[in-house]
């Protein structure tokens, strides 16, 4: 088990990285406001077992592989930014709020699961969780620890984007409102993207 204070922090950094603006977040304000809340469960359930499995997976030894093998962090983060500017170009395009119901569905439990390997804030806050806040001596244990903290607290945590964006809905009625809506949250999802493509540039 976790020292408290040490749990306490972990609890805190949870928190915190799950709650500020990131490339899941506008997923889930995005969703939230085209499909409802009820459509958008799958996705948040997805985003924090998804996060949970990265976790783990980077914890156990998976991150090595980006140690020992450079060119492969580069290569995912290559086809993280086109995924993303791909779902931001599909944001931008989206039409009014019950076209989209009609015309186009919610991303499912898996595509929410499977896009925490796409996610550069993803990446960033597995890496550090991993190395902050697991213990050597009882490293295995302290890993899972660790994501089960970040499943515990990051599926309330995102849950707050969709319910804001399905409160939202009812001020989006009009077509060209949901239209600059949308188009903002494609421009914040390609903002979101900069960390990643600097680090590629200076790579």
């Amino acid at each position: 088990m976790l020292p408290t204070d040490t749990l306490a922090a972990l609890v805190m950094f949870a928190f915190v990285m799950s709650i500020t603006p990131g490339p899941n977040n506008v997923l889930l304000l995005t969703s939230g406001v085209n499909f409802g809340w009820a459509r958008t469960v799958p996705l948040m359930l997805g985003v924090g077992v998804g996060f949970m499995l990265m976790i783990v997976l980077v914890g156990l030894g998976f991150g090595q592989v980006f140690v020992r093998f450079p060119w492969t962090h580069a290569a995912v983060q290559i086809v993280g930014i086109v995924y993303m500017l791909w779902l931001a170009w599909t944001f931008a395009n989206a039409g009014a709020i019950r076209e989209g119901e009609a015309k186009a569905r919610p991303m499912t439990f898996l595509q929410g699961a499977a896009f925490q390997w796409v996610n550069p804030k993803g990446w960033a806050i597995a890496v550090t969780a991993t190395a902050a806040y697991t213990m050597p001596d009882a490293f295995t244990l302290s890993v899972l620890i660790v994501a089960l903290v970040f499943g515990l607290v990051t599926v309330p945590s995102v849950s707050c984007w969709a319910l804001f964006g399905t409160w939202m809905r009812r001020f989006l009625s009009r077509p060209r409102t949901v239209r600059v809506f949308n188009v903002t949250m494609a421009l914040l999802l390609v903002a979101s993207l900069w960390p990643a493509v600097a680090e590629l540039l200076q790579g």
